[in-house]
């Protein structure tokens, strides 16, 4: 990547850049608290380490655990969707829940930090696809449709063996996502699901939080034909942190590794097609398992090793750093950390299909650099 002929000043940048992280698993450690706790220990323990983080669009995703399913498992997702909404009427100072581009925009003007609901794998679906409309009216803008396993809809990436493409009900869900404006997800599907959705989508696919195949096989990772064909289809790849992820030996994992994986999706995928995906579970399990338990291994990888430094949210202008240090020019590294993933949710974000641009492109561009207001948040 080419370097700026000025130096560039790391801390201005990431405070000018618009940082977008597309997956963070925090919804699960606030809502195990009793719901009289979830906005303060939002506001106490998660709100403080955004902010550090310069985090200003912050995807939350809903992750229903095995024990609530299958017969818990709508009312765990309905939980988890009350608990978000819970969280951002506790603190309206510092945070927004947005339901598109429009409000994102509005929300990052007034100094506040944009969340977007998300849902992992629909457990809480199954073969109710008419379903969907009522959780897009709850607020939910981003959806993937299975995890390491088989779901009604589609195999999780660990079910690869199977050769498996969705199932109808999975299309019907594809569709009715198109329809409303929701973003199809296609991390954790399994390969040929994705080649299936990249074959028969209509608009732009993310990948919340997939690293690069090439430099790390394990099933979770994104191919290059694969990156390529999110790319094609005007979507953006988000790199997962997780150690295990990055490197074989995750114990061993480094920024460096992150900054590889960074760095292939762009080489392959192009500059505009690479966001930031972090899944900081290290933080997570600390919130749900205190003391965080040494060894603890999610799926048959180890879900506490974490990259020195990005444990959580606040060590996101490390990423910068080194952006910076690779050879990442200015333009690059904005676009790496939010200006991309902004451009597709702008586009595509609860617009239902009759209203998007063509292509399913933004008309104004990338999100550029710009002075922001000091806002008022919480500090710890």
């Amino acid at each position: 990547m080419p370097v700026d002929t000025v130096p560039v000043d790391q801390q201005s940048l990431h405070v000018r850049s618009v940082v977008a992280e597309t997956h963070n698993d925090l919804l699960m450690a606030v809502s195990a608290r009793p719901p009289a706790m979830w906005a303060s220990f939002f506001r106490e323990r998660w709100l403080p380490q955004l902010v550090e983080g310069g985090v200003d669009v912050q995807v939350l995703p809903v992750f229903v655990e095995s024990q609530f399913r299958p017969e818990g498992a709508l009312r765990q997702t309905l939980r988890m969707i009350e608990c978000a909404h819970v969280l951002a009427e506790g603190s309206p100072d510092a945070v927004a829940l947005c339901h598109d581009g429009q409000q994102i925009d509005e929300a990052l003007a007034l100094g506040r930090i944009a969340l977007v609901l998300a849902l992992e794998s629909m457990p809480g679906i199954d073969e109710s696809v008419e379903l969907i409309p009522t959780l897009h009216r709850l607020g939910v803008r981003v959806a993937s449709i299975a995890h390491w396993g088989r779901t009604a809809l589609a195999d999780g990436s660990g079910q690869d063996g199977t050769g498996s493409r969705l199932t109808s009900h999975g299309v019907e869900a594809l569709r009715e996502m198109e329809r409303l404006g929701m973003l199809f997800d296609i991390s954790h599907l399994g390969a040929t699901g994705v080649a299936h959705v990249l074959e028969i989508a209509t608009r732009p696919v993310i990948a919340t939080h997939s690293s690069a195949r090439a430099l790390r096989d394990h099933h979770r990772n994104l191919t290059d034909e694969q990156l390529r064909g999110v790319a094609a289809g005007g979507g953006v790849v988000c790199v997962n942190f997780l150690a295990a992820f990055l490197t074989e030996d995750a114990r061993s994992a480094t920024i460096d590794h992150l900054v590889d994986h960074i760095e292939h999706i762009a080489g392959v995928a192009g500059i505009d097609h690479v966001g930031l995906g972090p899944d900081f579970m290290r933080e997570v399990n600390e919130d749900l398992t205190p003391p965080c338990c040494e060894g603890f291994s999610y799926s048959g990888i180890d879900s506490n090793a974490a990259v020195p430094g990005l444990e959580g949210p606040r060590g996101l202008p490390l990423v910068t750093d080194a952006l910076v240090k690779r050879g990442f020019s200015e333009e690059e590294i904005q676009k790496i950390l939010g200006a991309n993933v902004m451009r597709l949710f702008r586009a595509e974000l609860g617009r239902p299909a009759h209203d998007r641009p063509a292509h399913g492109l933004a008309q104004d561009g990338p999100v550029e650099g710009r002075e922001r207001p000091e806002p008022e948040r919480p500090r710890p």
